[in-house]
């Protein structure tokens, strides 16, 4: 492709010479440099890709975008920006010949629900006889290819690769799962999306953000200035959770038009009546006046709210009621979200995701209204991640639960056990005794905790003490297939585990 059309769109501080010349690829990883390639030097959260140009040009690389002050000597031409993060999405944009302009293509944002909203919508989408690509926390997929997600969003180059690669492939519809870190580093700023979904916005990732402020900045930025920029045009580009206070914000705020979604509000499209079970969920349901009946294995009424949400988007591409059903019904379970593992010893097993102090009290409250007995919770938190809810998910877990198992996540870099005494932080020793796993009471119905740093050992616990009528939670993890110990990803599965450990008890 000719310099010129890559750097199309692009205000270039200081750059002179041929726009005609030949670049071969964009990299912004200096490894994947060749011959006339163009290289974006980026400062990341970690390195500097300015300090990477020198290995660049020794690979090949003709042209360098960056944007700190550098000079270069012939045949190599430097490219200064404002902002070379900025640049690198609108030269793979370009590169890749747009390709979001082909696909209809939907960001579902928020803290909680993105992935399950995404598995409805695919659902529904295949009803009606589209052909789905998604990128979400649980893989990439589109024609029955499956790619693991390094990020829940991938860097804007790959973004735009992929985007290419499905349009090339066929796929019409694509629902992205945008992290509030993609949306802060621009990663999705030169995507035409046809609509957003906001789900709701609760502590996460304040070990990058700094404040929930700061947070919610970053989410209410693709609905101020991200979505709006779009070239696509729809009677409404917004699906809002109503009754989220973050999200009544968007909703006052936004100059788009919104279908509203909600239980407790009056809003587009809600629920009329439900019912909730651990078989599932069953409601009368009402979008913009229209009424209808569905059924969904899903389990709790966090998941009523994934299906509302995932209905006004349906509605907004205008599938018929009929199909919605069918999509909804379709859909058995997620991976990692409320899934069970299968049991003959008369209690249930989940495995669940929630790695927030609001995912697990939420989970952990739709799970006390349904249960018969006993609630088993074995749960961690990860390393390297935001300190401060580590309190909160100790007083989340210990408030709904009759035994808590604390346990190991991702520790990655950090000690498991200083880990687990920032857990245990925000237990009320007064109120929640701590035991040890082989006393009398952990049989009885005690409200109580204890610690096994060991998470594999901490499932097979919790299982082997397990009886009829129980429910064993195992949170934190969910789909993941693996624990990050130190530098090193070691394969693990809960799912994997607690199976093995049924599979003894008998």
């Amino acid at each position: 492709m000719k310099l010129g059309q890559l750097l199309e769109g692009i205000d270039s501080i200081n750059s002179s010479g041929d726009f005609r010349e030949e670049v071969t690829t964009v990299c912004y990883s200096a490894d994947q440099c060749r011959e006339d390639s163009l290289f974006v030097a980026i400062p990341g959260l970690k390195y500097d890709g300015h300090d990477f140009i020198s290995e660049a040009i020794a690979r090949g690389a003709k042209y360098i975008v960056h944007e700190k002050d550098i000079r270069f000597s012939p045949p190599v031409k430097g490219i200064k920006v404002a902002g070379s993060r900025r640049a690198l999405g609108i030269l793979a944009r370009n590169y890749f010949g747009n390709p979001s302009a082909q696909l209809v293509l939907i960001a579902v944002i928020g803290t909680n629900g993105k992935t399950t909203i995404t598995y409805l919508l695919e659902s529904i989408l295949r009803a009606a006889g589209f052909n789905c690509g998604v990128l979400g926390t649980v893989n990439y997929r589109f024609n029955n290819k499956t790619y693991p997600a390094p990020n829940t969003t991938p860097e804007s180059y790959e973004l735009q690769r992929i985007l290419r690669e499905m349009a090339d492939d066929g796929v019409t519809h694509v629902l992205a799962e945008v992290s509030s870190h993609a949306i802060d580093l621009k990663r999705v700023d030169d995507c035409d999306f046809d609509l957003g979904i906001f789900t709701n916005l609760t502590r996460d990732h304040l070990d990058y953000h700094g404040t929930m402020e700061n947070y919610f900045q970053a989410k209410k930025r693709f609905f101020s200035e991200v979505l709006p920029q779009s070239r696509k045009s729809h009677h409404s580009k917004m699906v809002i959770n109503n009754d989220d206070q973050w999200g009544r914000i968007i909703l006052h705020d936004s100059p788009l038009p919104a279908l509203a979604y909600g239980i407790e509000s009056n809003c587009d499209i809600k629920a009329d009546d439900y019912e909730l079970s651990l078989s599932g969920i069953t409601a009368r349901l009402n979008i913009s006046g229209e009424i209808f009946s569905v059924s969904s294995g899903l389990i709790g009424k966090f998941n009523l709210y994934n299906i509302l949400a995932a209905l006004g988007a349906a509605s907004i591409l205008r599938i018929p009621q009929a199909l919605m059903k069918s999509g909804i019904e379709n859909l058995s379970c997620v991976p990692g979200r409320l899934e069970s593992v299968k049991s003959n010893s008369g209690f249930h097993v989940f495995v669940d995701y929630a790695h927030t102090d609001d995912a697990l009290r939420r989970v952990l409250q739709n799970l006390a209204a349904l249960k018969k007995k006993r609630i088993i919770t074995v749960f961690g938190c990860g390393g390297n991640r935001d300190r401060g809810k580590r309190p909160l998910m100790g007083e989340a877990a210990v408030s709904y639960s009759d035994l808590t198992i604390v346990t190991s996540d991702n520790p990655r870099q950090e000690d498991p056990a200083a880990i687990i005494r920032e857990i245990e932080a925000g237990i009320d020793q007064k109120k929640i005794r701590k035991i040890e796993i082989d006393q009398p009471e952990v049989m009885n119905n005690a409200h109580s905790y204890t610690v096994i740093p060991d998470r594999e050992k901490a499932i097979r616990a919790a299982i082997k003490i397990a009886s009829a009528d129980d429910i064993v939670l195992i949170a934190g993890k969910g789909h993941e297939d693996y624990q990050i110990m130190g530098t090193k990803k070691m394969p693990f599965d809960d799912r994997l585990v607690a199976a093995s450990a049924l599979k003894m008890k008998g």
